[in-house]
């Protein structure tokens, strides 16, 4: 059954669908009253609004968590909800009955609305624990550096619900803890104090050689209401931020592996599925005028297929518009075009330099090969020779390539004439990896946008 407090946050989405629906009306209409046909795509958006929202953990709890993290959450679930409404729309053919205007007041209104309300009420709940109220009194085990700093970040974190009001040093003869709260050297006398203080949490700061203290702690507080939660120390093992996932039933910590979790993979696909649908849709007149402009100022077809490497090294044809002469290159021979290249056509300068001609790799999104936001697929030619070069260079194939990323928008985009250039764009994608969320998928869209159509590098 569903908690009271998840209960009322269902029944407040909503009402504010409802709400940015209402303001939509208001400024775009004359009445309120609308026909029928809205009020029955209102309804079908609540319906995608309870579905989807809770997939995306909205409605789970946050405390301790990213607040921009749940805004990018919430805005991703609402436009993938308004997504899903339109392509019902073009699948029952009633798309021109629905005001464009109205549509886009509704969509901005309501995320807006979603948005503040969840931003309202955790900085309510902010200030309230900042204040003292609303807390989770946390004990921390652990030693060194690493212990530590988790205190450290608590602390400079008050809004997050958690106080920490006391530590274990496990290791005294390797140093003290350098921290601001009660340090405990003697086992009994810290299992004593979490019970007198009604102390809810136990952080296991430990490294992993520590495997007979973690039995311990745990051992000790099975039988009680007190969460103890392991924080292990693998600066020095993981690859990326690691992340505990299920793994045949059992948990899994990774180490060398993907940082996105098969939940994230999948909100990913998702979205990435509905996107491309919608911007084949929306952008099909400009599709057909690239495509007739291409075939019309040099003979050679339309599009250009070539070779590349997905997720796991998976291989597949990617799809762009040909901005180049038909030409035939020796095998196993790819040669990046240069600056004044004169293989490229005018009209191919023109995509190439505002970037038109990657836009047919959208169908490589919809048919799953590529991803809207990823790593830059490479020819295959330049990753069997860049593997060998460039440092964690491989691990660009944890997830899909995309047609825009976070290198492009950073400038490691074209010719890569020179292997730091080609490191540069590695280490952007990898920062990529190690740091994805929504929120920086859509910050990488809307600079695409924004900024990364044109570039001095695009030739």
């Amino acid at each position: 059954m569903l908690k009271i407090e998840g209960l009322l946050a269902r029944l407040l989405d909503v009402a504010l669908v409802f709400a940015g629906a209402a303001i939509a009306s208001h400024i775009r209409f004359d009445e309120m009253a609308q026909r029928t046909f809205y009020d029955v795509f209102l309804a079908l958006s609540v319906a995608f609004t309870l579905a989807l929202f809770p997939a995306f953990g909205i409605y789970d709890s946050w405390r301790g968590r990213s607040k921009i993290g749940l805004a990018g959450h919430l805005a991703l679930a609402w436009l993938l909800v308004q997504l899903c409404g339109i392509m019902v729309l073009f699948s029952l053919h009633h798309a021109a009955i629905v005001s464009r205007l109205w549509f886009a007041y509704w969509t901005a209104s309501t995320g807006a609305l979603l948005i503040l309300s969840r931003l309202l009420t955790h900085s309510v709940l902010g200030q309230m624990r900042t204040a003292g109220m609303n807390l989770h009194k946390v004990a921390v085990v652990g030693c060194g550096a690493h212990c530590s700093g988790v205190i450290r970040r608590s602390a400079a974190a008050p809004a997050s619900g958690f106080r920490v009001v006391a530590a274990f040093n496990v290791a005294p003869a390797v140093g003290s803890l350098n921290v601001k709260v009660p340090t405990f050297e003697d086992r009994a006398a810290f299992h004593r104090y979490i019970r007198s203080q009604d102390i809810h949490e136990v952080w296991l700061a430990l490294p992993l050689s520590e495997e007979r203290t973690i039995l311990e702690f745990v051992a000790e507080f099975r039988e009680e209401l007190v969460n103890v939660r392991f924080m292990p120390d693998l600066r020095s093992l993981a690859l990326f931020d690691s992340g505990t996932i299920n793994l045949i039933g059992m948990p899994a910590i990774n180490l060398v592996a993907s940082p996105l979790s098969d939940s994230a993979l999948r909100q990913k696909d998702v979205f990435d599925r509905l996107f491309a649908a919608a911007a084949l849709i929306g952008l099909s007149p400009l599709l057909l005028a690239i495509a007739i402009a291409v075939k019309l100022t040099s003979p050679g077809p339309v599009l250009f297929k070539q070779k590349r490497k997905s997720a796991d090294g998976r291989i597949f044809t990617i799809y762009k518009f040909r901005s180049m002469r038909a030409h035939v290159e020796a095998r196993g021979v790819v040669t990046q075009a240069t600056r004044n290249d004169p293989r490229i056509t005018r009209v191919g300068a023109f995509l190439r330099r505002t970037s038109l001609d990657e836009l047919p790799q959208f169908f490589n999104v919809l048919r799953g090969d590529m991803s809207v936001v990823g790593p830059r697929p490479h020819a295959i030619e330049h990753d069997d020779q860049y593997q060998k070069l460039v440092s964690g260079y491989i691990h660009r194939y944890r997830v899909k390539p995309g047609i825009t990323g976070w290198a492009q928008v950073n400038g490691f985009r074209g010719e890569t004439d020179r292997i730091e250039k080609m490191e540069g764009r590695i280490a952007c994608d990898l920062y990529y990896l190690g740091n994805w969320s929504f929120a920086l998928d859509m910050r990488i869209i809307a600079a695409t946008v924004a900024r990364g159509l044109i570039h001095r590098n695009a030739y």
